[in-house]
């Protein structure tokens, strides 16, 4: 509980002790003031900071020759899909006939009267591979009907089969049938039928038509070619052909070639996050005499050598083999408000002219003497790397200087609050001593005046 205390004797004001702490008090808030622009610096300098690594993901998505290009695939019908790895794919103009598609082996059953309630008997369903593997499925009376012989095929998810019952709408008092369908295609994944071997059942069922699997047959720029599946990956490298429909006679032609318009916009995007952080500079640099300097980073050092970084690595000269390059040929440029514009027009006539020399300005090469000679992107990554680097970066200093300057006011406030604290309970306990001081000598001049019948107890004593 706190000492309290009047002013009643001594005729001191009554808040004196708040008055004094109060006083006290006024370097802490000063501190508290300085501490809060410190603040205000380190939450611009984790803006710019975000900026930088937002660089990252651009860099990454460019920063090898095979991550950096992109591929448009154009087909002459809409029956042949074709997609490409850009990591496996080369440019290149293919001719493709497609002959034959791949099929399932497969089997329709004959008709019964229903589906659920027609009783065909216990047994088992077998059939056999190419390579000599038989496959047996067994069926219980209580899956008996043609509606639990597809429950059993189809639980069993190791018999490679799907089983489906349908209503073959052919008008006869017997329409429900059972189709049975291999799930792998291909000349290697024929399946015999023999029978449906089940005993003591209202109905005989049986396999009334059969289809063989078979492989696709395609012809690629004139010569025949069989693939097991309607989904082909090797028959140009780094693309999938997905064949939809068999035309004989009919040549699809397909063409793979560098989209220069998504390299560009890949390029474009890179550029818009390096002009986010050169916005983030400029802005902070637009000093006059509204700015509070002390509480943004305007003029600040960081800025100044992130600005200068960036603009050695614009202009840094990179070895080609067709001589040395800067991304400024490719269309890069600084305009006159200090951000930078890239000239896709220019950029896309240099990929039409000569991918090998962009390729190269931009990743980089490697040769077999030197290892890997470094590209634009390269440079920028660098510029990344070393100014998020811990310790050492340019930003990661200056971020830990600002915790440094934060922490040492932290310590000046906690230091001088138990400063205050004490010296505020001291000045209680004082003013309460002299309160009761002037109490007891009061009451001590009460009790002479008494003594005295009334009158000035001094002047009596005289």
């Amino acid at each position: 509980m706190g000492i309290s205390f009047g002013s009643i004797n001594s005729g001191l004001p009554k808040d004196i002790v708040q008055q004094i702490v109060a006083a006290e008090k006024i370097p802490l808030q000063q501190m508290n003031t300085r501490k809060g622009k410190i603040e205000n610096k380190k939450a611009l300098l984790g803006d710019l900071t975000q900026r930088v690594e937002n660089l990252r993901g651009d860099i990454y998505a460019s920063k090898s020759a095979r991550s950096f290009r992109e591929f448009q695939v154009n087909v002459s019908e809409d029956w042949l899909g074709v997609s490409v790895d850009k990591n496996l794919a080369e440019p290149g103009s293919y001719q493709i006939e497609v002959l034959q598609l791949a099929q399932k082996s497969s089997a329709i059953s004959n008709g019964v009267e229903d589906k659920d309630e027609t009783y065909l008997g216990v047994g088992y369903l077998q059939y056999e591979l190419p390579n000599g593997d038989s496959k047996e499925v067994y069926i219980d009376s209580d899956n008996s009907s043609l509606s639990g012989i597809a429950k059993m095929i189809n639980k069993d998810n190791e018999n490679g089969m799907h089983a489906n019952v349908i209503n073959s709408g052919d008008g006869t008092d017997t329409p429900w049938k059972i189709i049975i369908t291999l799930e792998d295609t291909g000349d290697e994944a024929k399946a015999t039928f023999p029978s449906l071997y089940l005993v003591d059942g209202e109905e005989d069922i049986f396999f009334e038509n059969k289809r063989d699997a078979q492989d696709a047959k395609i012809k690629l720029d004139g010569f025949e070619i069989e693939v097991p599946s309607n989904r082909a990956t090797e028959i140009i490298p780094g693309a999938t052909i997905d064949l939809k429909k068999a035309k004989p006679g009919d040549e699809v032609t397909v063409e793979i070639t560098e989209d220069t318009a998504k390299i560009a916009d890949k390029i474009e995007g890179l550029v818009g996050k390096i002009n986010d952080v050169l916005t983030f500079i400029k802005e902070q640099n637009a000093l006059d005499e509204s700015v509070d300097t002390s509480q943004t980073l305007g003029g600040d050092l960081t800025l100044q050598t992130l600005e200068s970084r960036i603009r050695g690595t614009i202009f840094k000269n990179i070895s080609t083999d067709y001589g040395n390059k800067r991304i400024g040929d490719l269309g890069l440029a600084f305009q006159r408000d200090g951000m930078l514009k890239l000239d896709t027009e220019k950029l896309k006539s240099k990929l039409d002219a000569n991918y090998d020399e962009v390729a190269q300005v931009i990743t980089g090469k490697y040769t077999r003497e030197n290892g890997k000679v470094k590209g634009f992107i390269d440079n920028l990554d660098d510029l990344v790397s070393q100014s998020l680097k811990r310790p050492g970066g340019v930003l990661t200093s200056r971020k830990e200087g600002l915790n440094s300057q934060i922490r040492q006011i932290d310590r000046k406030i906690e230091s001088k609050q138990r400063h205050i604290d004490k010296k505020e309970q001291m000045l209680k306990q004082k003013f309460a001593r002299l309160e009761e001081t002037m109490s007891r000598i009061k009451s001590q001049g009460s009790g002479l005046a008494g003594l005295g019948g009334g009158g000035n107890p001094v002047t009596q004593l005289g």
